[in-house]
């Protein structure tokens, strides 16, 4: 099963991303669009792996403390285009324990730099060629107090996530 853990958001974040979105289509952004359900903040992706208990339990000894993200701004990688956040020493410091406990645990993960971004739109393009970003985006803050195990599943509709855990802060 494919898996990653993440940072899930509440309502008010991902009302604020949708309209984000609806600004970059007011934009002329075509593209795969995240549906609403699906945005988050990915801390590790762990890809193909067979034991989500055993992932469970490297979490829960992850000691982290209630903090708070703010998402600021939009920008790309190629055609992916992305919501970013404020530097946050903390987040990078908990990514940091926690592809340590996964490396304790001897569970495989995507060892790339961690860049902390949400996904908006996938196989974006301007329908002019010229790239126009929204000049508003809204103020997004969230304390974040518990991060998620999740399973990826292809649907339907496209990627489907199901929620296998969360561990909460201390």
């Amino acid at each position: 099963m494919r898996l990653f853990i993440a940072i899930e958001f509440d309502n008010t974040i991902l009302s604020s991303l949708k309209i984000v979105q609806g600004n970059l289509k007011k934009c002329g952004l075509n593209g795969k669009y995240t549906r609403e359900e699906n945005l988050h903040l990915t801390l590790a992706f762990i890809g193909e792996y067979g034991n989500p208990d055993k992932v469970l339990a490297a979490l829960e000894e992850l000691d982290f403390k209630e903090f708070t993200i703010e998402i600021d701004g939009i920008g790309n990688f190629g055609d992916l285009y992305w919501a970013g956040l404020k530097d946050n020493p903390y987040l990078i410091s908990l990514v940091k324990s926690l592809r340590k406990k996964l490396s304790d645990y001897e569970i495989p993960f995507d060892r790339k730099k961690f860049s902390p971004h949400i996904t908006l739109v996938r196989k974006g393009e301007f329908t002019h060629g010229r790239a126009c970003l929204p000049s508003f985006f809204p103020k997004m803050k969230m304390k974040v107090s518990s991060i998620a195990l999740v399973k990826s599943e292809f649907g339907k509709k496209g990627m489907n996530y199901t929620v296998l855990g969360e561990v909460g802060a201390i």
